[in-house]
């Protein structure tokens, strides 16, 4: 596993800045975002000078573009809304061969209006889940042009909000431009006796079993027992269990870092190779644990 961190962590002026920040950090991964060079995360539209600009300061430096994020609400009430989203979409994927990048993240959805990582009652009805396919089968036919592919990730708030409901969604699109972004920390629910932290085997193991083939990218935050998102290292996951699983699933791409402000970032590095470390060495896997560190 190779660690990486969300480009946007880092407030400079260019990308060229923001990839200085991550080279003076020791890291070779980024998911980047289009905020980075001065425009909206999902644009209306994208020079191709300025893509071909992002790619260049990235080889330079020997930054390997992981994915570039594409969220937008994928079931919002207003169709307007989801039908402008999908154009965005297509303008991002278009920019993917110049930005040097194969990966749009995306989230799934939810049915408030105003905020897409805000859960809303109506997620689980069945027209949130319809809306929901014929948004996805819409946004992989622009993957399926542009050459990328879409990687979602489940969370409690979203329309997908746990690893049952993201194996469902792979096994209806049937498509292998849809992947998955495996985010322990989402996979947790304060409010769900089932899916509390207390219940971390459970749950990691299930999500595991369900997505593990079909993880494209992994991204490291943390989260404490009553629901708080906080930078890794600073919260009670359990990540030796959680590198554990991804290290059983075969999965070697980066880890991304996020959810954390740069004064954060030294700590919690520390944090992840020191557990990588353990892996390495065999404390929680045995003595033929193979982990690359950065």
């Amino acid at each position: 596993m190779r660690l990486g961190i969300f480009a946007k962590t880092f407030a400079r002026s260019s990308p060229g800045d923001v990839f200085d920040a991550l080279v003076g950090y020791g890291l070779g991964e980024t998911q980047f975002n289009m905020s980075v060079a001065g425009l909206s995360p999902l644009p209306d539209e994208i020079a191709p000078t300025l893509a071909d600009r992002v790619n260049a300061a990235a080889t330079e430096r020997r930054i390997s573009l992981s994915a570039v994020s594409g969220t937008f609400n994928m079931i919002h009430p207003d169709e307007g809304v989801r039908r402008d989203g999908l154009r965005r979409l297509g303008v991002l994927a278009g920019a993917c061969e110049r930005l040097g990048t194969p990966t749009v993240t995306l989230c799934t959805g939810t049915r408030d209006p105003e905020n897409m990582w805000r859960r809303h009652p109506d997620n689980a009805g069945p027209e949130a889940w319809r809306d929901l396919l014929a948004t996805m089968r819409e946004a992989l036919e622009t993957a399926e042009e542009h050459g990328v592919t879409l990687a979602f990730e489940p969370e409690v708030a979203n329309v997908v909000d746990s690893a049952e409901k993201g194996r469902r969604l792979l096994d209806e699109m049937r498509s292998p431009r849809l992947k998955v972004v495996m985010d322990a920390a989402n996979l947790f629910d304060a409010g769900d006796p089932a899916r509390r932290l207390s219940r971390s085997e459970d749950v990691l193991e299930e999500a595991f079993q369900l997505l593990g083939e079909d993880i494209l990218l992994a991204h490291a935050k943390d989260v404490n027992t009553s629901g708080e998102v906080v930078a890794v290292g600073k919260g009670d996951l359990d990540y030796a269990l959680y590198l554990r699983h991804l290290y059983e699933a075969g999965y070697e791409g980066p880890l991304i870092m996020h959810g954390l402000a740069e004064e954060e970032v030294e700590v919690s590095l520390a944090f992840l190779r020191r557990k990588l470390a353990e892996i390495q060495t065999g404390e929680h896997l045995g003595a033929d644990a193979d982990v690359h560190l950065p």
